[in-house]
């Protein structure tokens, strides 16, 4: 997804020349933002089944009680650290559990860029207003596009995402059943 951003002047204002094409484009990347969220949540969902199996294995509601007023970003600290916690009783990390976390928050980030963006600023060329930025030369309106190929990228990489989290978690299963059956 690139970016571009524009000089704030007294009000927020967003520059459409073509707006015909700018509707067009929106009608190509609707439904694909409709795909991200229905993902993204099948994702998060997953998070939180994984957080409530940890917490306890014979009933969800414990782990739901915790979980149930945290944002995604906190759930998916909270699954590293009782990840964490798990890896150092084997004194082993696989290689890509920390991927798989920079995967989780960078895709948690990139699902806020979407459904955040303010849809209706939406150019011709798909760039859509998504925050004001400070800096040295005062405050910037920073626009992204989201091209159909990068909320498509998007899709795939939440899909992928799902199932690394899945791979992770029959690991650990594996793991801690070969502990059990060594230790009996």
């Amino acid at each position: 997804m690139r970016s571009r951003t524009k000089k704030f002047i007294q009000h927020l204002s967003h520059d459409i020349e073509d707006e015909d094409r700018a509707e067009e484009y929106l009608d190509e990347s609707l439904p694909l933002i409709g795909l991200i969220v229905m993902y993204f949540n099948s994702l998060e969902k997953s998070l939180d089944s994984l957080i409530c199996e940890v917490i306890s294995d014979r009933t969800d509601a414990p782990g739901l009680i915790v979980i149930q007023k945290l944002m995604y970003v906190a759930k998916v600290d909270l699954f590293k650290r009782f990840s964490d916690d798990f890896h150092g009783s084997f004194y082993f990390t696989p290689v890509e559990f920390n991927e798989l976390i920079g995967e989780l928050i960078e895709v948690g980030k990139l699902r806020n860029l979407v459904v955040h963006a303010d849809w209706s600023s939406t150019d011709e060329d798909g760039y859509t207003f998504v925050r004001l930025k400070t800096s040295s030369n005062g405050m910037l309106q920073e626009y992204v596009q989201f091209s159909v190929e990068s909320l498509e990228k998007l899709i795939e990489r939440l899909i992928k995402a799902n199932h690394r989290l899945s791979d992770y978690w029959k690991w650990k299963s594996e793991r801690l059943q070969y502990h059990l059956q060594g230790a009996s």
